[in-house]
């Protein structure tokens, strides 16, 4: 079945080299089974209730007829550019195709932001297609071009991590195609799921990033 929580907690805990592991809490609008009754496998984690409540239940007929294609369209998209990101090499299938489920997708044309330096930042990128700047002011006012991005990139997460304002402009260098996580959707599965890359070392030097 596939279930969504009407009220109360639940722990979803995976087992990895015999250590079980807390990987997701669900709250009230939250879902969960969709995967084993995509792709017709057992179940890839543990549900356990942590105080009484109420789920809703879609046996898998009505599952399939409902959600299963949309689903399946958006992740065959979305799946094989999230395995080539270098931020989530580190990430077994089940959990890049979470992410994939979160994704939001959005395109600018040439010369438009994406972000702004300033402003609050809630949102975290990956370049889908494309290529864009980061830019900062000056105290003259004048703008410095500090890093440019490709597809595969990503940008945006230190404004999450670090609960700050956007310490950089990006703008689209050309036509561009991202897509995005929301703070909620960076903070549970990247943080709990990756390690950091040669690249997250490269930006840590940076002046600055967005």
């Amino acid at each position: 079945d596939f279930f969504i929580v009407d009220s109360g907690r639940l722990e979803c805990y995976r087992t990895t080299g015999g250590v079980e592991k807390l990987i997701k809490t669900y709250q009230i609008g939250d879902s969960f089974g969709e995967l084993a009754l995509l792709y017709n496998a057992p179940r890839a984690a543990t549900i356990k209730a942590v105080e009484d409540g109420i789920l809703f239940a879609l046996d898998r007929e009505t599952f399939n007829h409902i959600v299963k294609e949309a689903s399946a369209q958006k992740r065959a998209r979305y799946e094989d550019f999230l395995s080539k990101v270098e931020i989530l090499e580190n990430m077994d299938p089940y959990e890049r195709s979470k992410i994939a489920d979160a994704l939001r997708s959005q395109k600018f044309k040439i010369g438009e932001h994406i972000v702004r330096e300033g402003e609050k930042g809630d949102t975290f990128f990956f370049v889908e297609s494309g290529e864009a700047i980061a830019t900062k002011r000056r105290s003259n006012g004048n703008e410095d071009i500090v890093y440019e991005y490709k597809a595969g990139d990503y940008f945006g997460e230190l404004a999450l991590l670090r609960d700050m304002p956007r310490a950089a402009s990006i703008v689209a260098k050309s036509d561009l195609s991202v897509v995005s996580l929301d703070r909620n959707a960076f903070l549970r599965f990247c943080l709990l799921y990756t390690s950091p890359s040669p690249r997250d070392r490269q930006k840590s030097r940076m002046p600055s990033s967005a």
